[in-house]
């Protein structure tokens, strides 16, 4: 990942963006939080305008018509113990005064704008240490006390010990005791977790940001969802890597991996009996969109137009309503049934296509044959 990101120029990030983000309506997401690490030049040096790689996807976001919440990454050291970056990170790292310099200038910019919410994503403990991101979260709260906050943690059991190494505790109970945990923050994966850290983010009102493709991909674990659920703990879903985009796959991966886990049927289903989709979508539209910050996730006064319309002709859909209905397009096949996609009060989608998904495909393939020389390792 490193050895190709050296290679990306703004205009580059913005094709591949913009082609992402065509791929994720069509799959049937209306928002993204944007993870945005890459801000320097190859060699670490800043842009004539600190904020260009931030600008270039939200650029993208307009061009494919999605609601963005751009979440510029604090990359402060290598790793724990204050390490030097390697050479692949340097274009991430910012001291955080120039990181919070951004951070203001970009909610300034974006002002009004009912498609862009600005936050920021101390990347995580290893990369942000104790001292900035006290710093980082005390520079956000002046700049906007209701920005939203996104960290990686506890995603691999090495990250658990690490931080155990090096802090004397585990990382979501780190978090819980020495930051400001609340509504504004989402924990992107938490997938290793005590009992008592996954009752106390359910209580913290933090969002679990869950992966569950790349979770898998990346061989991560599974998220404890029950008692995560049980204890009235939000989730949010995404597609973090990208290696797959449809967001009826996560939630299929969310349940089935709880199934394999727990030999049980049903995981996610209400105890008292009843849909198992209905549960996890119920879940993610209000995890997601407390994650996102953003007015979204529910077809109510002052919410934000943002609409999925299925296809009922396709016969996965066949004789399916209300619940059934949710259940089949979770459970039911691999087909895109999405046919209309509006958001913002704007049809980005109609009939399956996006009305500027060929112009924003021969960008994307420009984009891609130029970089080719890359050398990839096989997956």
């Amino acid at each position: 990942m490193h050895r190709f990101v050296e290679q990306l120029a703004p205009g580059d990030v913005e094709a591949i963006a913009a082609q992402l983000y065509v791929e994720m309506l069509k799959a049937g997401y209306t928002s993204v939080a944007e993870f945005h690490y890459l801000h320097h030049r190859p060699d670490g040096s800043p842009y004539d305008r600190a904020d260009d790689m931030a600008q270039r996807v939200a650029a993208a976001a307009g061009a494919a018509g999605i609601g963005l919440t751009l979440l510029p990454v604090l990359y402060s050291v290598g790793g724990y113990g204050g390490a030097e970056p390697n050479p692949g990170q340097r274009r991430f790292i910012m001291a955080v005064d120039a990181f919070l310099d951004v951070v203001g200038g970009l909610m300034a910019a974006f002002e009004g704008d009912g498609q862009v919410r600005i936050g920021a994503a101390p990347h995580s403990i290893r990369q942000v240490p104790p001292e900035a991101l006290t710093d980082c979260l005390t520079g956000l709260t002046g700049l906007d006390p209701a920005a939203p906050i996104h960290i990686h943690v506890a995603e691999q059991v090495r990250d658990v010990e690490d931080h155990m190494r090096f802090t004397g505790a585990r990382p979501v109970a780190w978090l819980l005791d020495n930051a400001p945990v609340d509504e504004r923050w989402c924990f992107v994966h938490a997938t290793h977790m005590t009992p008592e850290e996954t009752a106390g983010l359910a209580l913290s009102g933090a969002v679990a940001g869950l992966c569950p493709t790349t979770e898998a991909n990346l061989g991560d674990g599974l998220f404890p969802l029950v008692p995560y659920l049980d204890a009235g703990g939000l989730i949010g879903i995404g597609s973090d890597s990208h290696v797959s985009v449809s967001p009826l796959e996560e939630l299929r991966w969310l349940e089935y991996g709880q199934r394999l886990s727990t030999l049980a049927r049903n995981v996610a289903a209400p105890h008292h009996g009843g849909s198992t989709a209905r549960r996890l979508i119920d879940a993610v539209l209000a995890g997601g969109t407390r994650a996102l910050g953003r007015p979204v996730g529910a077809i109510a006064a002052g919410r934000r137009a943002d609409w999925i319309v299925v296809d009922d002709r396709h016969p996965q859909l066949a004789g399916r309503d209300e619940d059934a209905l949710l259940d089949s397009l979770v459970f039911s096949g691999n087909a895109n049934p999405v046919r209309d996609v509006m958001v913002g009060g704007t049809w980005v989608v109609r009939e399956g296509r996006h009305a500027a998904e060929d112009a924003i495909a021969e960008h994307y393939r420009e984009t891609v044959r130029r970089l080719n020389t890359f050398d990839q390792t096989p997956l």
